[in-house]
């Protein structure tokens, strides 16, 4: 049977009963925006429109012939599989209801951006993605600046097909998930003019400290952090008194920017501002309460994207992109930020030993 309606919901109406219809990443921005956070504008396609795509033009079975069998160790096998799927959807039409009720979220938002074609991000929101247990966090595509109605319907089915690189389906193998059980989501995002962009960890990435709030930042767009291709500025700040207690500022080659023809591009940073710092205090005081709100509400730890708008006031242009659960460090038992002792001499020995090293990072 065809998966039946809402095949759209926006993020400002979604509830927790919504998961298994918009995934985990969208379930968080619909969340973050219903809890008064600074989100840009957007909607999920649902699962239900993914669904009802494989049906109407019975894919399948083809899906299932091309990646059933394949050893996940094997990356010529994944890849060949992979560029099978992944032609196989792409090739196929979208249902009509399906690609109206996409290009009518879009005519939407539009009206309420006052932009006839407004740009936004397309990102998957598979489902199952984004839990502690199994993050499949980076495997599926993102899409930035994608204008117009014919360049979103273009871009949702290779979002869907991304559902199928061979990283996904090997990872999908090696942990055991059925094919059936994966559906794909797709988050439609008005764009942010990134200024400065990255990350941000409710604790410490390295050791578990939960004590700190750990920014990564650089010029531009955060594919350059998100990807690792660059050593991003790096801002330390203590949840309790919001001080920024720990600064690196790194020299920043190049940056990801809007291009009007490719989207985006990759360009070299100004020479006057390649070893300056990105993020003014006020900015990183900010994020770093946000990013408290935003741990708080979950009451885990929680690895976060945003942005700065360069265009908007401050604090109306530090946004929120995206929060996923921290995967590596929140399932181990936090320690208590002050060791209890057994014996009073031991806070001398502390006292003493804290004149002759230097002071926590």
């Amino acid at each position: 049977m065809a998966a039946t309606p809402p095949y759209i919901i926006w993020f400002r109406d979604l509830g927790p009963e919504a998961r298994s219809l918009v995934g985990g990443k969208n379930l968080s921005l619909g969340e973050m925006t219903q809890a008064g956070l600074r989100v840009p504008a957007g909607f999920a396609l649902t699962t239900r429109a993914y669904e009802h795509f494989l049906e109407r033009a019975g894919l399948r079975r083809a899906i299932r012939a091309s990646v059933a069998s394949v050893d996940p160790r094997d990356p010529a096998a994944l890849e060949h599989a992979s560029l099978e799927v992944r032609g196989i959807i792409e090739g196929a039409s979208l249902p009509e209801e399906v690609e109206g009720a996409l290009r009518g979220a879009y005519a939407v938002l539009a009206a309420e951006t006052r932009d006839p074609a407004p740009p936004v991000a397309v990102r998957s929101s598979a489902t199952g993605e984004d839990g502690a247990e199994a993050s499949f966090a980076g495997q599926q595509e993102t899409y930035l600046w994608v204008r117009g109605p014919e360049a979103l319907v273009r871009h949702t089915v290779r979002c869907w097909s991304s559902l199928y690189t061979a990283q996904a389906i090997s990872y999908r193998a090696r942990m055991g998930f059925a094919l059936d059980a994966i559906s794909m989501s797709v988050g439609i995002q008005r764009m942010v003019d990134a200024r400065v962009a990255g990350v941000m960890f409710t604790l410490n990435p390295l050791n578990g400290d939960r004590s700190k709030t750990v920014i990564e930042a650089s010029w531009g767009l955060g594919l350059s952090v998100v990807g690792g291709e660059v050593t991003p500025d790096e801002y330390w700040v203590d949840k309790v008194t919001l001080e920024v207690t720990k600064r690196t500022i790194s020299p920043k080659d190049f940056q990801y920017v809007r291009d009007p023809v490719a989207g985006v591009a990759r360009t070299a940073v100004p020479p006057h501002l390649r070893d300056v710092a990105c993020l003014t205090d006020e900015e990183v005081i900010e994020l770093a309460r946000l990013g408290g709100a935003i741990e708080g509400r979950y009451g885990s730890p929680r690895d976060i994207e945003w942005a700065i708008d360069g265009r908007l006031p401050f604090p109306d242009r530090v946004l929120m992109l995206q929060s996923r659960p921290e995967t590596v460090w929140a399932n181990r038992r936090a320690e208590p930020l002050v060791r209890p002792r057994a014996d009073p001499i031991e806070y001398v020995m502390d006292a003493l030993l804290s004149r002759q090293r230097p002071g926590p990072g």
